[in-house]
């Protein structure tokens, strides 16, 4: 049963991202050139995302899931140099390419070999990206 539902609520969100526009590098990056020729109908896109995640985060308060489990704890809400590196790489790499981790595996399919040299991309920063932040830890323990 866990699986099915799985499988359902990754089918949903890749729908929903097809649908809102998230996988068109265009309309992505239409959407990150505020000062150019903007596009700003990704803003209800968030809308529709922030809203009932906000709920959501609501109504789980005090209750267990359904197919067993514990719902994921909010993260830490003071911001430090790994957020603020981590968020300015996504943002950039988000601004270059047009995806991000979601759109891309919604675009694999149709996307051509330019999802997939992200993909790879991506991957292979996930792999870096633990012992960069390693020694950047050292490095400002050291200063």
């Amino acid at each position: 049963m866990r699986l099915f539902l799985s499988f359902l609520a990754g089918g949903l969100f890749g729908t929903g991202l097809f649908f809102s526009g998230m996988t068109d590098t265009t309309k992505v990056q239409g959407w990150l050139d505020v000062f150019g020729n903007w596009d700003p109908t990704l803003a209800f896109v968030m809308g529709g995302a922030i809203i009932p995640m906000f709920i959501a985060w609501r109504l789980t308060e005090g209750r267990a899931p359904l197919v067993g489990g514990n719902f994921p704890q909010p993260s830490r809400p003071e911001l430090d140099r790994r957020l603020i590196v981590g968020s300015a790489m996504f943002g950039v790499g988000w601004g270059l390419v047009g995806l991000c981790p979601g759109p891309v595996f919604a675009s694999l399919s149709y996307n051509g070999w330019g999802g997939v040299w992200f993909l790879l991309a991506m991957l292979a920063g996930m792999k870096v990206a633990p012992k960069f932040g390693m020694q950047l830890d050292r490095r400002m323990t050291k200063a």
